[in-house]
């Protein structure tokens, strides 16, 4: 059984992880969007999300690539937006999910079509990324970047944690770049299609055939 102490050393080393061009949303105050408790709101956001999943019967655990700047840069919650983050609390049990930035609440649309999915399939899920910082193109924080393999390498312990900590029934890569990785640390997953860029279609596919969810659309008998 993992112990609170042990989530708390987690949610620690993540905070700890430092690389150039890339911030930590455990750690660091955006100058444009956060109070001085944003990154304890963030961490506590992460801490809560993480205590619900380890103590879930069964969890998938679904990985992308890093966070962005419109979603887990702002929540600590990957693959979630501000929109969506109570009601992915209520999805795996974290009630005391908050808002930790200051201003209007900024949406972003992979969250969106990540969120209606979650919806549908009803079973815990735990999201991560092969590099959980929001890595941005050079002095433009508003920004994202494809992370390195140095900023990946320095992140393995995480994904290692939560294999070895999590009931995981499957895994799920999101987008090519997250699938790569995974493929050359030697984990299984099933591949889906990110939902940004055209991707939107695919994805709800794979995500509804992985779980076997019928909508009314897939449910139509084939007509001859």
């Amino acid at each position: 059984m993992t112990t609170r102490a042990e989530i708390d050393d987690f949610v620690a080393a993540v905070a700890s992880l430092s690389s150039k061009d890339a911030f930590n949303p455990y750690r660091d105050i955006c100058t444009v969007a956060d109070s001085k408790t944003s990154p304890q709101i963030r961490a506590s956001n992460l801490r809560a999300v993480l205590e619900a999943c380890v103590s879930a019967e069964k969890c998938s655990l679904w990985i992308g690539r890093d966070l962005g700047y419109r979603g887990g840069r702002r929540t600590g919650v990957p693959l979630t937006d501000e929109v969506f983050l109570q009601d992915y609390g209520v999805t795996v049990g974290a009630r005391s999910l908050k808002k930790a930035t200051v201003g209007p609440v900024m949406a972003e649309r992979t969250a969106c079509v990540v969120q209606n999915i979650l919806r549908q399939i009803k079973t815990s899920v735990f999201m991560w990324n092969v590099f959980p910082l929001h890595p941005y193109e050079g002095d433009d924080q508003l920004t994202n970047r494809r992370h390195t393999s140095a900023e990946r390498e320095m992140a393995r312990f995480a994904i290692d944690w939560l294999l070895d900590h999590l009931k995981i029934d499957v895994v799920v890569a999101i987008g090519r770049d997250a699938e790569s990785a995974l493929a050359d640390m030697k984990i299984g997953a099933v591949a889906a299609r990110h939902p940004s860029y055209g991707g939107q279609k695919d994805f709800v596919q794979t995500m509804l055939s992985t779980y076997n969810v019928q909508t009314a659309e897939t449910a139509q008998p084939l007509l001859l």
